[in-house]
């Protein structure tokens, strides 16, 4: 279909992929604790525009400007990563605050989505992933490669945000098992506030092909 071949490895191999935590799904499990299954969603959304910034990417060949220069991929590396730190320093000095500023309206659902967006967007490491995964699955002979790129990438977004959805409900879900806005969400909201930073510093000092 669209010049690919063997769509259902690929699928269940994304899902695999998926499944595995990493820092677009430690952000997603952050915002569903403290925000509620709605927040998580609009996280796992951003996520996914986010991830469609890559698939376009490698569709254009872009991705491979990432794999090629080092100079591109040094810039991109080092904006992501002190993205990244932001992000985990905001969440150490909010603490729990979130919630409570979700209620104020002060949190607004833009702010929640574009965290989400850029903490996907500003990882080269993603480009770099769908430049080396997806031409896995696209035919030699296919009539368009950049349509079949387009395919496999959209095809693996959506799977991927419907699997981040998963994750945001369990979240939630967590969070009322546990007491709410109370010591589960603060330590949830420091303990993902330390570990992004964690992720911040090490994409800062990862190389092109680590």
């Amino acid at each position: 279909m669209f010049g690919t071949h063997d769509l259902i490895l690929f699928i269940l191999s994304g899902l695999l992929l998926n499944i595995t935590p990493g820092q677009d799904v430690f952000y997603i499990v952050s915002r569903g604790a403290s925000l509620g299954w709605k927040g998580g969603v609009l996280a796992a959304l951003g996520v996914g525009s986010g991830c469609f910034v890559h698939v376009f990417a490698a569709a254009l060949g872009l991705s491979a400007i990432l794999a090629t220069s080092a100079t591109a991929f040094t810039v991109v590396k080092y904006v992501g990563a002190a993205y990244l730190v932001w992000i985990g320093v905001s969440m150490w000095c909010k603490g729990s605050g979130d919630a409570d500023d979700a209620q104020k309206g002060a949190l607004s659902k833009r702010k929640v989505f574009s965290q989400g967006f850029w903490t996907n967007a500003l990882n080269p490491k993603v480009a770099l992933f769908f430049l080396a995964f997806l031409p896995q699955f696209v035919s030699a002979d296919a009539e368009s490669k950049p349509l079949a790129f387009l395919f496999l990438g959209i095809l693996f977004t959506i799977n991927g945000t419907l699997i981040n959805m998963i994750w945001a409900w369990s979240a939630a879900k967590a969070s009322d098992v546990f007491g709410g806005g109370g010591k589960y969400v603060h330590w949830i909201k420091r303990a993902a506030g330390t570990l992004f930073i964690g992720l911040g510093i090490r994409l800062a000092m990862a190389d092109s092909a680590g």
